[in-house]
């Protein structure tokens, strides 16, 4: 068995039963809180895009801590990922994709509250919070919240990092040919720039960077869609048929299962709105806030959003045909070049448009990904850690372009998973603080005119 099949085995084995896990929680979470995610979620979109002044503790707004959320989990995931998740589990996984999205909402609310709960300031006097903090301060659990920093710091250098960098440069390369090590310094030189401000730079970046890279893409979705129109009914009943009964295979395409598709909408989900990982909710911390509730409710909106970039990556895709197509030199198309042969097939320039949004999308992902990291690092080794961390993080950037993308997503997959689990044994333990959370904030909610 080489290693690649090793990762891949090992990928399918940790995450059949980690589904169960994920949903379990997630419906239970549903239920606790009555829907919440569904009851108010246009009030949590309202939340998002109105304009509010930044009242109480934290380092930065609101809507800059929504952005750094977003510039990590708006990234690669959301155009290459989703082209993998669809090359391997075909179009049905784009449905289970949906499932686990708007369960693990839920999810993404409730590690948002109990991060800003259980927030501290630092050694720098910025904010500091995250799984880690609500495991050791409002569980006493040492151990595990000494493990999810772990699995956090090395995380951010897999999924954050690796994924994101290697993905850009796949997609520059195949378009341009750049050799890869050329990508790689470049990304690595600009991500090393914003990292030296901290999380206020962070912030303000974020604050411009992501609505305009959602706009640019977005758009170019929609030009497909418009264009392609027609095939959009047969689009969507191919991705609930093929949910249930699992894909026939076609061209290079060798078919996939139920299981298989549920699989790969699972971890996409996952991997795209980042519910359940814990790593959101170390950026919802930093956030000027006076209720727990008003951030969790934008972070939210937050999953939902990335959520929607994904689909129309999905639909496109479907319309396109392309699943199943192999390259030049017969290989399968898979990951961001799947999307720019779309693209590129539908409207002039629509391939240099996928490869800047994966340069956007990627490096705003590190940048974030890169906060994540270091808030971790931090709590495992302090605060002087944190320069040697952004080095580390930075090199990674650059060495991360010369992994084979069949062990890069597995790998994301598997470090994902441990990041996971530790945190959602402490939402679940928490959930009692999240629904007592919740209700102070809407109780007061009506008596606040800015809401």
């Amino acid at each position: 068995m080489d290693w690649i099949t090793f990762f891949q085995k090992l990928d399918m084995w940790i995450w059949q039963p980690l589904f169960v896990v994920l949903v379990a929680i997630g419906l239970y979470l549903t239920w606790q809180l009555r829907g919440l995610q569904f009851r108010h979620m246009g009030y949590s979109l309202k939340l998002a895009f109105s304009r509010q002044s930044s009242q109480g503790a934290g380092d930065i707004s609101n809507f800059q801590a929504l952005t750094t959320a977003l510039a990590a989990t708006i990234g690669i995931g959301n155009i290459a990922g989703i082209a993998t998740a669809i090359t391997m589990g075909g179009l049905g996984a784009l449905f289970w994709l949906w499932v686990t999205s708007l369960i693990g909402m839920a999810i993404k609310y409730a590690e948002a509250v109990l991060a800003i709960r259980y927030r501290t300031v630092d050694a720098k006097g910025e904010m500091a919070g995250g799984p880690m903090y609500y495991l050791r301060n409002g569980l006493g659990w040492k151990k595990m919240a000494f493990c999810f920093a772990l699995f956090g710091a090395l995380t951010t250098i897999a999924t954050g990092n690796i994924v994101q960098s290697n993905s850009i440069a796949l997609a520059i390369s195949g378009y341009f040919s750049v050799p890869h090590w050329i990508i790689g310094f470049v990304l690595a030189v600009c991500t090393g720039a914003v990292l030296i401000g901290g999380i206020k730079w962070i912030g303000k970046v974020t604050a411009y960077f992501v609505p305009f890279m959602g706009i640019v893409y977005l758009g170019g979705c929609i030009i497909v869609l418009a264009l392609r129109f027609a095939e959009i009914p047969h689009a969507l009943s191919s991705i609930f048929v093929s949910a249930f009964t699992g894909q026939a295979a076609v061209g290079g395409f060798v078919g996939s299962t139920m299981l298989l598709a549920m699989q790969m909408g699972l971890a996409r989900g996952v991997f795209s709105n980042e519910s359940g990982l814990g790593s959101a909710p170390i950026a919802a911390a930093a956030a000027k806030t006076n209720y727990a509730s008003h951030q969790a409710l934008i972070s939210m909106a937050g999953a939902l959003m990335s959520t929607i970039v994904c689909t129309f990556t999905g639909l496109a895709l479907a319309v396109c045909h392309v699943i199943g197509e192999v390259d030049g030199e017969g290989k399968l198309l898979n990951g961001a070049m799947m999307t720019v042969v779309a693209f590129e097939r539908t409207f002039p320039f629509g391939g240099l448009l996928v490869i800047f949004s994966c340069i956007l999308f990627g490096l705003s992902t590190i940048i974030g990904w890169a906060y994540y990291g270091e808030k971790c690092c931090e709590y495992l080794l302090g605060a002087r850690s944190v320069r040697f961390y952004r080095i580390l993080f930075t090199l990674s950037v650059w060495l991360g372009v010369a992994v084979p993308l069949e062990i890069v997503w597995p790998l994301a997959d598997i470090a994902n998973a441990l990041m996971a689990l530790p945190n959602l044994l402490g939402v679940l333990a928490l959930t009692g603080v999240v629904c007592h959370e919740t209700k102070v904030f809407l109780q007061s909610a009506k008596q606040v005119p800015t809401l």
